[in-house]
């Protein structure tokens, strides 16, 4: 049978347009059923917390579980690689940090390129450290540290988890913005250098806000600034590091990245399930129990910012010859 041409023409329209909306009522179904949130750390870690609260207030909101599986290792490269070789369907999900923009340096030889093979899908939080001296050490701001730490070179130690870590980056950054000479003490983790801070055995840390709050309002650790742009809501009167060394910002963020070829219409929706929940008062307070701010945007935002995060800590890693362990 042969089919006038105006007729021709709109069954082909037809079956071009099949494929966006079978992609668009994919999306509009989604999650069809759990979906799992891969974490690159132990639990009870600030980024657990994180995603198990988000993924409570998703799991409540969207009416399917939101499993958090954590896969510790090799600085977060266990999980994050294990996200890049899932299928691209939503079903998988990294809740990436600011390790990832290390890593991206911090390793020469990595089975996948974090910026290409995830795609950036929502920020959630961003959290400062807080630099914090033993009470032993005289110096009450960061001026009076500088001045004590260059009148006594190599005398004053930094504490910081794993070589390559948070602690361990923030420090440099300062080391290097100041022209300080404080060798760096390494731990496995921020929880034993933190212990021997509280005794004395080292003596400046850039530890989490979580972990220090309760030593400094306790007396036990002295707070010098938090590092972040701008001053902390936690802790409203003490300075920002930026006050006194102009240019200086450390914040470790959190968010949500997937495979990179999940269609785009999954990835618009999820960023607008986290956003709505960002807005959520009760939801928003347990994140600032964390010591940290909400970090909204488009998936397009969060993918500007982790470029950015990865050039910066880029040029610290290179610039400290900093080796993973």
């Amino acid at each position: 049978m042969k089919l006038p041409r105006r007729n021709f023409l709109h069954l082909a329209a037809g079956a071009a347009a099949l494929p966006a909306v079978s992609r668009i009522a994919w999306a509009q179904a989604y999650p069809a059923r759990p979906v799992r949130l891969i974490v690159g750390y132990a639990p009870a870690g600030g980024t657990d917390i994180t995603a198990r609260l988000i993924g409570q207030w998703l799991s409540e909101r969207l009416g399917q579980q939101f499993i958090v599986e954590n896969r510790p290792g090799a600085g977060s490269n266990i999980a994050t690689e294990a996200v890049v070789r899932a299928l691209p369907d939503g079903y998988t999900l990294l809740v990436a940090t600011s390790a990832n923009a290390f890593n991206a340096t911090l390793y020469d030889k990595l089975n996948f390129n974090f910026i290409r093979d995830i795609a950036p899908v929502a920020g959630i939080i961003i959290v400062p450290e807080v630099m914090v001296v033993h009470p032993s050490v005289p110096a009450k701001t960061i001026p009076e540290l500088i001045a004590y730490a260059k009148a006594n070179p190599r005398k004053i130690n930094i504490a910081s988890g794993t070589i390559g870590g948070p602690a361990h980056v923030a420090a440099e950054l300062f080391k290097m913005m100041t022209g300080t000479d404080m060798p760096l003490v390494s731990y496995r983790s921020g929880g034993p250098a933190l212990t021997d801070l509280l005794g004395g055995q080292v003596q400046v840390m850039f530890a989490t806000m979580p972990s220090s709050i309760g030593y400094v309002r306790a007396g036990k650790l002295r707070a010098l600034a938090v590092t972040a742009a701008t001053r902390s809501d936690a802790l409203p009167d003490l300075p920002t590091v930026a006050e006194f060394v102009p240019g200086y910002e450390f914040s470790f963020w959190t968010g949500i990245g997937a495979p990179r070829t999940t269609p785009a219409e999954i990835v618009d929706k999820f960023n607008k399930e986290i956003s709505t929940a960002l807005g959520d008062p009760t939801l928003k307070a347990r994140l600032a129990d964390l010591g940290g701010a909400v970090l909204p945007g488009s998936p397009a935002d969060f993918g500007k910012h982790i470029g950015e995060e990865t050039e910066k800590w880029g040029k610290v890693i290179r610039a400290a010859n900093i080796k993973p362990e």
